[in-house]
């Protein structure tokens, strides 16, 4: 079968702005390009059309034709929340012309809601609850619909959710993505700016599932069991990339990179043992990375860890992000440093229970630190996270259910400790605003102007975009409420 799989464009602005979103950071598809690799092992042709890509047809009508000129049976789009609409609109345009096509989609919209949307939006022919290697290769295979567990399918008028399969449990089985139907890689891709030394980049999953149960986090894609590929695997996924595509720095995208102590380990002493000359980013949890841990991911190529945060307020840090207290942050960053290493904190902004006092104590408390980098995510429910149905009872705030803006870009929830969406952007930006012309973080920026000159020259490049997403990010502007920093 002819298998074509589309990362759909989606809606990546904020509220009344232009698209920035890939001049600051574009990953390559990874999901969907180890499917296309999967089905090629099994026989069949796969294509990727990535509508965010570097060659990136522009406009429904112009993707519609980049997926049909691959000469489709299967269509599959990966959509999350804010692309789900996107990747309809190219739906309906692909059965307009070839009613004989099929479509399928997939990934954490599509899991976390289910059957349902077949109904709403007829023209899905099929949806993918959970992983879809297994999935998409029997349905290529033409296995019996009713055999095919995860699958959602219209059985005449009836819609059918068959059980779900068994997690894959060997992602070593898994063969590498294959970056090779990807357009412009790496070269047209790239990590988020000042995040890496040495070009070019690539992102890698190297696990699935996460232990914890933070409020916030759909995990109906790849569930709470933790597996994670081999450091053989990883080592050699590495190799790969550095020597068929340049590429000399990885930031893995896991969940939670160093949730297995053992695995990790092992990886730092194999890359120590047969070093690859390549740096890495990684996430961590706090309370969980031991120096001698934080020594062997140094000397391997470490060169920043993330934590997630969320809150420097006790009370929400207890209510949304269990098991980590900011006596604990410090002191794993002290750590990280200790050890050489950058260390980035993630924050969120706007969850259930966020008031000015919060958000001003968490502003406090970060310019209290020494991150090297900053990350503050604007809060979006989504539907399988725990936390959704608090959401939705408009108990503690306001939501407003428009998938195109749930892109953590926008405020689509507002608590009731706000005014109104417009006071908690004035406070967003002015927190951004506040830590990016700190005296501490402008005087790392210049300390390491030099290793960020890949970002530097991409900037350069990029000036009139870069320019005009600074004419829209001007927190002093208008003041909807006074100035509390």
């Amino acid at each position: 079968m002819r298998v074509t799989l589309v990362h759909p464009a989606g809606n990546n602005v904020v509220l009344g702005q232009p698209d920035f979103s890939v001049l600051a950071n574009r990953m390559a598809p990874t999901g969907l390009l180890s499917l296309a690799a999967w089905l090629e092992q099994r026989g069949h042709a796969s294509f990727v059309v990535d509508c965010l890509g570097p060659r990136a047809p522009v406009g429904t009508q112009a993707q519609t034709e980049k997926v049909l000129a691959t000469d489709p049976e299967l269509v599959g789009f990966s959509a999350t929340t804010s692309g789900f609409l996107d990747a309809y609109d190219v739906a309906r345009h692909i059965k307009r012309k070839r009613p004989h096509v099929k479509i399928m989609f997939g990934s954490v919209h599509p899991s976390s809601i289910g059957a349902p949307l077949l109904k709403q939006f007829p023209l899905i022919d099929y949806l993918c609850i959970g992983e879809g290697e297994g999935l998409m290769g029997e349905v290529a295979d033409g296995m019996n619909l009713k055999d095919i567990g995860n699958l959602v399918w219209r059985d005449g008028d009836a819609l059918v959710t068959n059980p779900r399969r068994e997690r894959m449990r060997s992602l070593d089985d898994l063969p590498f993505p294959a970056y090779h139907k990807l357009e412009g890689f790496p070269r047209g891709y790239h990590l988020p700016l000042l995040s890496y030394i040495k070009r070019y980049g690539a992102t890698m999953i190297t696990s699935r599932g996460c232990p914890y149960s933070c409020s916030y986090c759909d995990r109906t894609v790849f569930e709470r069991i933790y597996r994670y590929n081999s450091p053989d695997y990883v080592w050699d996924h590495m190799r790969r990339l550095r020597d068929e595509y340049g590429v000399h720095h990885i930031n893995f995208y896991d969940d939670l990179f160093t949730a297995n102590r053992k695995r990790v380990a092992e990886l730092c002493e194999l890359l120590l043992r047969k070093p690859l000359g390549m740096d890495y980013n990684c996430a961590i949890r706090v309370g969980h990375t031991d120096d001698e841990l934080l020594r062997l991911l140094k000397r391997s190529g470490c060169l920043q860890v993330s934590m997630g945060v969320e809150s420097a307020d006790p009370g929400m840090m207890v209510r949304h992000k269990t098991g980590v207290t900011l006596e604990q942050v410090r002191d794993t960053v002290e750590r990280v440093h200790a050890q050489g290493m950058r260390a980035k904190g993630m924050f969120i902004f706007g969850l259930p229970g966020e008031t000015p006092a919060t958000i001003r104590k968490t502003s406090d408390w970060i310019e209290s630190m020494d991150f090297d980098e900053m990350n503050m995510t604007k809060f979006t429910p989504f539907h399988g996270a725990p936390i959704w149905e608090e959401c939705v009872s408009g108990k503690e705030g306001s939501f407003h259910e428009d998938w195109r803006l749930m892109n953590c870009l926008n405020f689509v929830y507002i608590p009731r400790g706000f005014e109104s969406r417009e006071q908690m952007d004035h406070l967003y930006n002015q927190h951004l605003k506040r830590y990016y012309q700190s005296k501490a973080y402008i005087k790392r920026f210049r300390k390491r102007l030099w290793e960020h000159r890949w970002s530097i020259w991409h900037v350069l490049k990029n000036l009139p975009s870069f320019l005009a997403a600074r004419r829209h990010f001007n927190p002093d502007a208008k003041r909807p409420t006074q100035a509390i920093f």
